[in-house]
């Protein structure tokens, strides 16, 4: 029940037209643009056995993210392109484990992992342009808060520490 009340109320967070979230955020600053390459190849973004939520949440969660992040960093006149080219969420699909529909086990050795291929401009000059591999082994450890049974907390963890170092801070990546 409580799972069915999350996935409504994520649908209806996706469901609301945009200019009333930009009043609730204030004004739009600079401008995201995420595109999915091949979601369908991707490792792991959707639950297989029913124990979580489908691949279109996914990267609608993933899109809302990306954008809320960017509205609170990017000032006018910036723009960051984001080509996620795989995700693969924490933890895996245990099928059946005493549930009817399967469980998503996490533990230290299934990291959330994301490759990414970004670009941020100021205006038409290229700031910052990269690919990479975005993960931590250390997660569990680093976000031990509780999840209070969110969907997607490691995942949402791990990438507002990833944009803040890269897109706030231009902090480029390692190697």
């Amino acid at each position: 029940m409580r799972r069915a009340l999350r996935a409504l109320a994520l649908l209806a967070a996706l469901a609301a037209p945009l200019p009333a979230l930009a009043e609730v955020q204030g004004p739009v600053q600079g401008q995201v643009n995420v595109r999915f390459v091949a979601p369908e190849r991707y490792t792991d973004a959707e639950s297989r056995f029913g124990s979580g939520p489908s691949l279109r949440v996914t990267l609608a969660e993933m899109r809302r993210l990306f954008e809320t992040l960017g509205a609170r960093v990017l000032a006018p006149g910036q723009s960051l392109d984001i080509d996620v080219l795989d995700i693969d969420l924490a933890g895996f699909d245990q099928p059946g484990a005493g549930v009817p529909f399967g469980l998503r086990v996490v533990n230290d050795v299934t990291p959330p992992r994301f490759r990414l291929r970004y670009v941020l401009r100021e205006g038409r000059r290229t700031v910052l342009s990269a690919e990479e591999a975005v993960s931590d082994l250390n997660f569990l450890t680093r976000y031990a808060r509780s999840s209070s049974g969110q969907t997607f907390y490691y995942e949402r963890e791990l990438l507002r520490d990833w944009f803040q170092a890269r897109i706030a801070e231009r902090r480029p990546p390692r190697g």
